[in-house]
């Protein structure tokens, strides 16, 4: 299936491992030109080389507002000219639990995975809006549907984040952007190193980033033009309820 991304200019926020690579290898096979970024530029130039068709590292943090905002203008730069995808996409903030998390430890969180996303889409949506195309498909986490133990931190902070991207996907869904999100349940990736034990990983049943990537994909694509404000969960049915 042609997906239609052909020369489409693609920004794919923490990109260099897990699932941001995973969805920017799937958009570079379909002909988009990506442009990802990462903290380390070791670990960035390993992920380009894996990605190829010409991707672009950049080396950005964007675990806060202004972070994301340089991202995108970095990534327009590159790319050369107005991004038509973005993908936003961050690591998560460290585990705890209500008693062990002092209150302080919450803006951060919340800069990570929610300003960081709305602060991208302040910079990219409105030229999207100008030419009349565009997708965002943001990568949160399943944790939104069914809190997940012990990570109360991205469990609060990607709850936000979803409520303000169904909220836009509403307010351009006549311009022609579709907003969407995918919620990862329990992938293969280096986030859940930190969050388990070798001895509990060994008990999961993980999914595949690559397969991921390409749902992320897929969306972006123009048969997805009529899918926006979706909260599409890719869990391999951990998720317990009926919606």
């Amino acid at each position: 299936m042609d997906l239609g991304l052909a020369g489409r200019r693609a920004a794919v926020a923490a990109g260099s491992s897990g699932l941001g690579l995973g969805a920017a290898k799937a958009l570079a096979a379909e002909g988009a030109h990506v442009a990802i970024c990462g903290r380390d530029r070791d670990r960035l130039d390993a992920a380009v080389a894996d990605i190829g068709h010409g991707a672009q590292g950049i080396v950005c943090d964007v675990g806060s507002a202004a972070g994301g905002a340089e991202f995108v203008a970095v990534a327009t730069d590159a790319l050369g000219g107005p991004l038509d995808i973005l993908v936003p996409n961050a690591g998560g903030p460290p585990p705890g639990t209500f008693a062990s998390t002092p209150v302080d430890a919450y803006p951060d969180a919340i800069d990570l995975n929610l300003m960081s996303i709305v602060s991208m889409c302040k910079a990219a949506v409105p030229g999207m809006q100008e030419r009349g195309w565009g997708r965002v498909v943001a990568i949160t986490s399943v944790s939104v549907r069914q809190p997940i133990a012990n990570i109360i931190l991205s469990n609060t902070a990607r709850a936000g984040a979803t409520a303000f991207l169904k909220t836009l996907a509403l307010e351009v869904a006549d311009d022609g952007v579709t907003v969407n999100s995918v919620q990862p349940g329990l992938h293969d990736t280096p986030r859940l190193d930190a969050l388990y034990t070798d001895e509990q990983r060994g008990q999961m049943r993980m999914g595949d980033p690559d397969d991921f990537g390409s749902i992320v994909t897929f969306l972006c694509g123009t048969q997805a033009a009529y899918v926006t404000g979706l909260q599409l969960h890719v869990d391999g049915g951990s998720f317990g309820g009926l919606q």
